[in-house]
């Protein structure tokens, strides 16, 4: 089994922040691996995989880093592949993180999804993925759905809750 999905943290520190995102790649089957790289404390090992993802059949990079979070924009420097950028709440309620993953310059793009919205990126990938995939496509549309009848039961659920002033 080859990953098509590279899950990378600046430190196992990140590991569950990021465990979000490996789930539900599980979930849908997809292939994934996780690795610890840190743009300033490893520069030459982030290098070689960002050089290398394309070649080694990796279709989409979900990268988180907290504080200085440099690690998703110089992997995206380094490759045609797209990254998405995880920003984790290690200081400034991740405010720093959200502004150093999003403000890349013209030309290398990083997705950004939510403080510690991991999971946000895995879907994200999935559908980056999808959208030449029939089979997956439909497990994303049966995914959809899944959030859509929880919100149908917690609505039906709400109904029975009862006040005295409550119209519904």
């Amino acid at each position: 089994m080859e990953p098509k999905v590279s899950i990378i943290m600046g430190s196992t520190s990140d590991l569950d922040v990021m465990a979000k995102a490996a789930k539900l790649l599980d979930d849908f089957e997809i292939p994934f691996e996780m690795n610890a790289l840190s743009a300033h404390r490893t520069p030459d090992e982030v290098e070689k995989f960002a050089k290398g993802a394309r070649d080694n059949g990796i279709k989409v990079i979900i990268a988180g880093a907290g504080m200085a979070a440099h690690l998703p924009g110089v992997i995206a420097a380094m490759t045609p592949v797209p990254v998405i950028g995880v920003p984790i709440n290690a200081s400034l309620s991740g405010f720093d993180s959200i502004l150093a993953i999003l403000q890349m310059p013209p030309g290398i793009p990083v997705a950004t999804v939510a403080v510690n919205g991991a999971m946000n990126a895995a879907i994200l990938a999935v559908q980056m993925m999808a959208t030449g995939d029939d089979v997956l496509m439909q497990k994303l549309v049966d995914y959809k759905e899944s959030l859509k009848q929880k919100i149908v039961k917690a609505n039906s659920e709400l109904s029975e809750v009862k006040y005295n002033f409550k119209t519904n």
